[in-house]
């Protein structure tokens, strides 16, 4: 199942009684100044949810597989990586384990 941002403003706008263009607006914000935090290199920290930040993977020679002998540049470049918080582990390993295949 997938949780859209349309869900959240759904469920938030249902709960707490404010209209849904209101809940959007805060979500939208609140998304923005995430984004713009970790744009200037910054670290997000959510107690108990999450660390997002930005990381720089280093630029490395890989190999086309229909061509190993070739080389391929694979520049340095940002990504961005998130750490789960205390809470959000504790509830994800309550899911049952997935059969191996």
């Amino acid at each position: 199942m997938t949780l859209t941002k349309r869900d959240l403003v759904i469920t938030i706008s249902e709960k707490s009684g404010l209209t849904q263009a209101q809940v959007f607006d805060v979500i939208q914000q609140t998304l923005d100044q995430i984004v713009k935090s970790l744009a200037a290199g910054g670290k997000v920290e959510l107690r108990n949810f999450g660390v997002f930040e930005v990381k720089i993977r280093k630029a490395r020679v890989g190999r086309n597989p229909n061509k190993p002998e070739t080389d391929v540049p694979i520049p340095a470049r940002a990504m961005v990586k998130f750490k789960a918080g205390k809470d959000m582990r504790a509830e994800v390993l309550k899911l049952p384990s997935a059969p191996s295949a």
